[in-house]
């Protein structure tokens, strides 16, 4: 991978982590780099799910891959926050 793909998949996943904790209702016991690394790798789970799903290349945007990784970082956030909770 080059490091143009890697800056954009570090990029890609720190919107879909915010989206991710935008969309959990209520407070997250999580921090901001927390959010990140959840993000990233729902945003690399997203594209694999999405392209066995052969919905990842579509002609313009890509709104069912996007919600995909979504999905999976609201689960990741809600997941990990509740674990941190109960610290």
């Amino acid at each position: 991978m080059e490091i143009s793909g890697l800056i954009s998949a570090v990029v890609i996943g720190i919107v879909i982590g915010i989206l991710g904790r935008l969309v959990v209702p209520g407070r997250q016991h999580i921090g901001i780099l927390w959010t990140l690394v959840v993000g990233i790798a729902a945003a690399l789970a997203g594209t694999a799910v999405a392209a066995g799903l052969d919905v990842a290349d579509t002609d313009g945007v890509d709104w069912i891959e996007w919600l995909i990784q979504i999905g999976l970082a609201a689960l990741g956030v809600a997941a990990l926050s509740r674990v941190k909770r109960l610290d």
